[in-house]
């Protein structure tokens, strides 16, 4: 079972800082906007195709800043494709003319298509590549101008996958995205750290998202994908979420460069539970 809720644990780390958070009109980006703005931050949520949902993420980030007591942040909701470079620099614009400065970007938009490997057709291809991967090298680059330019640090968090190191048959372009993403991080954290510039990575395991459809509203295909993980049980957006919070915080203030797995323990290799190796 999921934990139970841990409302009363939430802190006020994020209180000054401004965030912008990609792909969070649901998922796991709904579940950051949302414990950033719990924990202080001023939030923008970064949306796509569906307004709807960006806007029902945005109500559910103003409640919890009043909830918190946190007063009436100026969050608010900016539509770009992160696939389209010129979408990307209009978003940052329009953030950056609006707020005069960001402390915190995090890279969560993303996707993915199941195709076999010998079949994937180019465009699918370069369209995953362009929204998992160039979209976050891109929001890096115009996060990380400012940063530099108004000194004082900043940082970065990118949402991975345990499949940047676990390989994912049939989703090709994905896996590759999402290794790229483990280079991306550690790179830029060695580059800019000596500008107090931190920048690190979540890998995500099996999560109740929309992203899962494929097995989350399926009891037998559900509990197919539970059976592989340690913890016996997929984790939730919140859980997710809270790890993103960790690291946007102070707390996570000596932690740059690294990956921190919320998986249920996928990366531990479950296979090997039972010794049939030796």
């Amino acid at each position: 079972m999921p934990p139970t809720d841990r409302s009363t644990s939430f802190h006020s780390r994020l209180v000054g800082q401004y965030a912008l958070v990609t792909g969070a009109s649901q998922g796991i980006g709904r579940a950051v906007a949302v414990r950033l703005a719990q924990e202080g931050a001023t939030v923008a949520i970064n949306y796509f195709q569906n307004e709807d949902r960006a806007e029902e993420t945005l109500a559910l980030a103003r409640a919890a800043s009043s909830d918190r007591g946190h007063g009436e942040p100026d969050h608010f909701t900016v539509k770009a494709d992160v696939g389209n470079e010129h979408e990307i620099a209009a978003m940052f614009e329009g953030t950056l003319s609006r707020w005069k400065r960001l402390d915190c970007l995090v890279n969560n938009a993303g996707f993915q298509k199941e195709s076999p490997s010998e079949a994937l057709d180019v465009e699918t291809y370069r369209n995953i590549i362009d929204v998992n991967l160039t979209g976050a090298v891109l929001c890096a680059q115009k996060a990380l101008a400012h940063f530099v330019a108004r000194g004082g640090g900043g940082s970065i968090i990118n949402c991975s996958s345990v499949h940047q190191i676990i390989p994912k048959p049939g989703y090709l372009a994905y896996s590759i995205s999402k290794g790229g993403m483990a280079n991306l991080t550690r790179t830029l954290a060695l580059e800019f750290a000596g500008r107090g510039i931190r920048v690190n990575a979540v890998g995500p395991g099996a999560i109740d998202t929309p992203i899962n459809e494929a097995w989350r509203d399926d009891p037998k295909k559900r509990g197919e994908v539970t059976s592989h993980i340690p913890l016996g049980r997929v984790g939730t957006p919140e859980e997710i979420a809270a790890v993103f919070a960790f690291l946007a915080s102070d707390d996570a203030s000596y932690i740059t460069g690294q990956t921190l797995y919320a998986c249920g323990g996928l990366t531990l290799f479950p296979e090997f539970r039972d010794n049939w190796a030796s």
